[in-house]
């Protein structure tokens, strides 16, 4: 096989990684914001579900995306003629890494627990847990505003 064919088969199967890659689902903790760089001026951007991921604009080829919350929702990025640039489904996730959940007497609560622990708002948790520690979630945001 020459050099030249060599770098064609190379080429084509760098194209084709980049081409499956870019068809994978956008996974980003909770929290998180990372950036989605396009090739193609967005000139419009949905988001399926805003209390899962939020967007923001940069430019017309930079966009933000951040989690809000656990779950799955998607993403349609348009360029001015109204064709598809961009399509994907958006996973939210949670970093279980420093999150502790204990259970007493069939209840559960969990903590994040980087470095000292602290009540952490999970799905699943005692009523009265999650209710608490939402409470103090947004008492803690309204006196930031």
């Amino acid at each position: 096989m020459s050099i030249i064919s060599k770098f064609c088969v190379a080429s084509v199967a760098a194209i084709s990684i980049s081409a499956s890659a870019f068809a994978g689902q956008f996974t980003i903790e909770s929290g998180k914001t990372k950036p989605l760089r396009l090739t193609t001026e967005a000139a419009s951007v949905v988001v399926g579900n805003p209390n899962i991921a939020d967007v923001a604009v940069h430019n017309g080829k930079l966009i933000f995306i951040s989690g809000k919350t656990f779950g799955t929702t998607n993403l349609m990025i348009f360029d001015k003629a109204g064709n598809t640039i961009y399509s994907n489904d958006i996973v939210v996730t949670t970093n279980t890494a420093n999150l502790v959940t204990v259970n007493r007497g069939g209840s559960n609560f969990t903590y994040d627990c980087a470095p000292d622990c602290r009540a952490s708002l999970s799905v699943g948790d005692s009523d009265a847990h999650f209710n608490s520690t939402s409470e103090q979630i947004q008492v803690q945001a309204d006196m930031s505003e």
